[in-house]
């Protein structure tokens, strides 16, 4: 099994990534084509940016109402047959997990894709157990095999490409032909889709996630592209629903006005192709459908989030169109943050469920550019909040010696404007001269994590507020 990387050594994580050719080979189909396909389906939408603020705004409502739609989401789970358990941690999910495996004498439970179930920790315990878990999303049995981590919370084996795909299935699938042709990528489908219909018919328990849960009807909603959260619900005879508490979302019709922006902001479809709906187990007649429905509802530090400088995070829907836009993690790619959610959000998130001793340095991989602020289909202000974390990070001086040193000798200038303009127009004008031949730095004293890498160009002369002044008293 892989080694996970922890968020505390992002930097010794990101310096590997760097290196890591296979991985930024794949990389480029996160810089182009998740890109190109969002801004084509929004380009398509004229009410899309107006969409945005409605979901903002149907987020908020709930949250600001979270206990009386909780409440009114178990009323109607159970009107409809069903149970609502809770639980304060990812353990307590687990453990809650484990008893209904246990009293069913569950062997084997097939899993669609779920990020609370990566933050729960749910496979490992399950293994631990005795009981096989089987992911039966395409790209989470590709990293399962692997004994890997998502990179990507929709995405979840993107770091990788086709050869490493056949290479893992050539090893795993020992009991096919050697001799199959599996160089294309319909074939590599077609192996996995073969494989995992025998899991799906001797499940015992199935495992989804929630995209959104319905207070108004109990209702919990999955999108898929591949259909195999339809299978994994249907077949088995318990169907187990796993979700944090700011899954909660009023009525269907909000529900539907979220859906449209989330596939078109995650993967630039206007629609996933499967959008499923399931309320409570199945009802006399019913042709298929589990006879038991549970749903888990885990908090896992978020009710600590409310009313908080992070209450604006629990808006996410998860589409992952923040980190499908930023460049940290064109770069790194997301086992470097070393955390179940990767990218603007994770840094966020992370240091929110974990503590900012464990998951400071992530706030930190950031450019500060916005994009991923300007692509939220919630609105959630990113950058801002990364910038709260580092401001924690820095009070509780978690934050490397030298910088708090550097930032602390530059803010004695900066609060000295006179001071601040005499040596910031002298270190200009040396840096000018000792640069003017080249018109660049190779290395510089305390520059060196800059210079490493690439060059510092040479400052052409005056500073910025030197010739602002100057343009200005030039006008006037």
């Amino acid at each position: 099994m892989t080694e996970t990387p922890t968020s505390s050594h992002f930097k010794e994580n990101a310096h590997a990534a760097l290196h890591d050719a296979p991985l930024q080979k794949a990389l480029q189909h996160v810089r182009v084509n998740f890109i190109d396909k969002r801004a084509k389906a929004v380009a398509r939408l004229p009410e899309f940016e107006a969409l945005r603020d409605s979901a903002r705004d149907i987020k908020d409502h709930t949250l600001a109402n979270l206990d009386l739609y909780i409440e009114a989401y178990e009323a109607r789970v159970v009107a409809a047959g069903g149970h609502v358990h809770y639980a304060m941690t990812a353990k307590d999910g687990v453990d809650i997990v484990l008893k209904l495996c246990h009293e069913r004498g569950a062997k084997a439970v097939t899993k669609g894709k779920s990020m609370i179930a990566e933050e729960m920790g749910l496979n490992a315990a399950l293994e631990a157990a005795g009981i096989d878990p089987i992911e039966t999303d395409l790209g989470e049995y590709i990293i399962q095999l692997r004994g890997e981590a998502p990179s990507h919370i929709i995405a979840p084996a993107v770091h990788l490409n086709k050869e490493q795909v056949e290479a893992d299935f050539r090893r795993v699938h020992r009991d096919l032909p050697s001799d199959r042709d599996l160089s294309q990528p319909v074939q590599l489908l077609t192996e996995a889709r073969g494989i995992l219909r025998d899991k799906f018919l001797s499940a015992d328990i199935g495992v989804t996630g929630a995209n959104f849960l319905i207070a108004e009807t109990g209702t919990s909603i999955i999108v898929t592209n591949e259909g195999n959260g339809d299978l994994t619900q249907i077949l088995p005879k318990v169907h187990i629903v796993l979700a944090s508490l700011e899954k909660i979302v009023p009525t269907l019709e909000d529900a539907s006005q979220l859906l449209r922006v989330l596939a078109r902001s995650a993967t630039g479809q206007d629609m996933s192709v499967y959008t499923t709906l399931s309320t409570g187990p199945r009802r006399p007649g019913d042709p298929d459908g589990p006879e038991e429905y549970h749903v888990i509802l885990i908090d896992n530090g978020r009710s600590s989030m409310l009313g908080g400088d992070f209450e604006d995070m629990l808006r996410c829907i998860r589409c992952g169109a923040c980190m499908n836009h930023c460049p940290i993690y064109h770069a790194v790619g997301g086992h470097a943050y070393g955390s179940v959610y990767p990218g603007p959000m994770g840094a966020v998130l992370t240091p929110s469920l974990i503590g900012v001793e464990e998951g400071g340095q992530l706030p930190n991989a950031s450019t500060f550019c916005g994009r991923c602020e300007a692509v939220c289909p919630v609105r959630i202000p990113l950058p801002n909040m990364m910038r709260h974390w580092r401001e924690r990070e820095f009070e509780r001086h978690l934050s490397p010696k030298a910088m708090r040193y550097g930032i602390g000798f530059w803010a004695f200038f900066a609060k000295r404007p006179t001071l601040y303009r005499l040596s910031t127009n002298v270190a200009m004008r040396a840096l000018h001269w000792l640069g003017r031949a080249k018109g660049r730095f190779a290395s510089l004293p305390f520059a060196g994590g800059w210079t490493r890498y690439r060059d510092l160009p040479a400052p052409q002369g005056a500073t910025f507020q030197s010739q602002w002044r100057a343009k200005s008293g030039s006008v006037h």
